[in-house]
């Protein structure tokens, strides 16, 4: 404990973190309190009652989580920062299959991005329109938009608002990025799922000490606490190839010395993908959900059994197929960010190589070799993760808690908090003070030593 205030008292010495933090701090409160403003003309009351009769694994609630509960409340912030991470992964998509953005992205540096972030924005206000009428129509259909509003009226000027908000949560997370600590829109995201938290963990409490149960929420958290340990582990495991600089000639001597020094390593994650597996495989999962409702609708409603296990993320074939494509996709995202070919010629153009390795094909080969079998337990385990809450679920945790045991909640946590507690140690670190921690390095997906290169590091 004599530790832990002594670090606070280091990190609220330095007077460029503690304007960094208190910055970030009070652009996070107006995220949060913009949550809470509503769009005009909507009925925030019959919206919390439409959403009390959907499942906390549903889609709408996932969407609800990111937002901070500013989804099922009708906020100006009810898109969040969404349209801009559905942005981003379109650019970056792009980056892999159309030779423009490619270049972008790899060859033309700090000018190269600057564009990059331009196409984003733009993209993201189009996104954001399409998704705020769409929200629109859904708050109607929700009997959540007041009767005498005019239709006209209320679909354009919230249409403006939605956009508005989105675009402002957006520059707030550029301005943390840039004045404050850590990852502006990651930390927007993290704040809207910390944010329903504690309701669910008072819930999930109360409704064990009315059970008779506090030994099993104690379990409960037991469990949670190794959950996460895993999770940091494999965010931050890394697996290093050692690589050899050739020597140089100097001056006029025969004498020789290691160019950029003499050893060096490749640093290549167990999960490259980071979350976004989970996403792709989560988008696809809804599929026999509008499946269902299709032949239901065409058969008079009559829907076979298999469809209809598809739509309970605790059944057995939900979790099989979930699990399955979680493994697939993480094997299609880490070949898509991860790159041999590039990384050989990496190192032949800094004159260096794989001890052992022939340069070129062969080190392009060993690579992808390599990235293949570090993957295989880096896609099991974060198929695990995927499934958790369907496990944790099934033992009697309650749905709304049982999220936060795994999936696309707790890894966007675990990341976004590991990130910002590197920023703040290499702060303490720079001013000679002592470290998060006692021994070792604290490490963020943004931190992994090395060679590093391309965008997924």
């Amino acid at each position: 404990m004599k530790k832990l205030i002594e670090t606070f008292k280091n990190i609220w010495s330095i007077k460029e973190l503690r304007d960094k933090i208190l910055y970030t701090i009070m652009l996070l409160f107006v995220f949060r309190l913009g949550s809470f403003v509503l769009l005009p003309g909507v009925n925030s009351t019959a919206l919390a009652a439409a959403a009390e009769g959907r499942g906390a694994t549903d889609l709408l609630n996932l969407i609800n989580t990111f937002s901070g509960g500013a989804f099922n409340q009708g906020s100006i912030f009810a898109l969040g920062v969404m349209p801009y991470i559905t942005a981003s992964i379109i650019i970056q998509l792009l980056g892999f299959a159309v030779p423009y953005f490619q270049k972008l992205q790899q060859r033309e540096g700090e000018s190269g991005r600057k564009k990059l972030n331009q196409f984003t924005r733009i993209l993201t206000v189009l996104i954001t329109l399409v998704q705020g009428v769409a929200y629109l129509g859904f708050l109607g259909t929700q009997g959540a938009v007041d009767a005498s509003v005019s239709q006209p009226i209320f679909y354009l000027s919230n249409a403006i608002a939605l956009a508005a908000g989105s675009i402002f949560a957006m520059w707030l997370g550029e301005k943390i990025t840039d004045r404050g600590i850590g990852n502006g829109i990651s930390l927007l995201i993290m704040i809207g799922i910390i944010a329903t938290l504690p309701r669910t963990f008072v819930a999930e409490f109360l409704g064990r000490i009315q059970g008779g149960g506090v030994i099993i929420f104690v379990i409960e958290l037991i469990v949670w606490f190794f959950v996460i340990l895993a999770s940091i582990l494999v965010v931050q495991g890394v697996r290093r190839i050692p690589i050899q600089f050739a020597n140089r000639m100097v001056g006029r001597t025969s004498s020789e010395i290691p160019a950029m020094g003499s050893r060096d390593y490749i640093p290549l994650k167990v999960n490259a993908s980071g979350v976004m597996p989970i996403i792709f495989a989560q988008a696809i999962m809804f599929l026999p959900l509008m499946l269902a409702r299709t032949v239901a609708e065409r058969s008079g409603g009559e829907t076979s059994n298999f469809l209809i296990q598809l739509q309970d993320f605790q059944s057995v074939p939900y979790n099989a197929i979930f699990f399955i494509l979680v493994v697939v996709f993480t094997y299609v995202y880490t070949a898509l960010i991860v790159n041999p070919k590039q990384y050989a010629e990496h190192l032949k153009r800094q004159n260096s190589f794989i001890p052992g390795v022939k340069p070129g094909e062969d080190t392009e080969s060993y690579i992808d070799s390599l990235t293949t079998r570090i993957t295989l337990p880096g896609s099991i385990f974060l198929g695990l993760l995927a499934i958790m809450p369907a496990i944790v679920g099934a033992v009697g945790v309650s749905q709304s808690f049982a999220m936060f045991f795994g999936g696309t909640s707790l890894l966007i946590m675990v990341g976004v908090v590991l990130d910002t507690l590197q920023q703040i140690e290499s702060y303490l670190l720079m001013k000679k003070y002592d470290g998060l921690i006692k021994s070792g390095k604290l490490k963020g997906r943004s931190d992994t030593g090395g060679i590093q290169i391309g965008a997924s590091y």
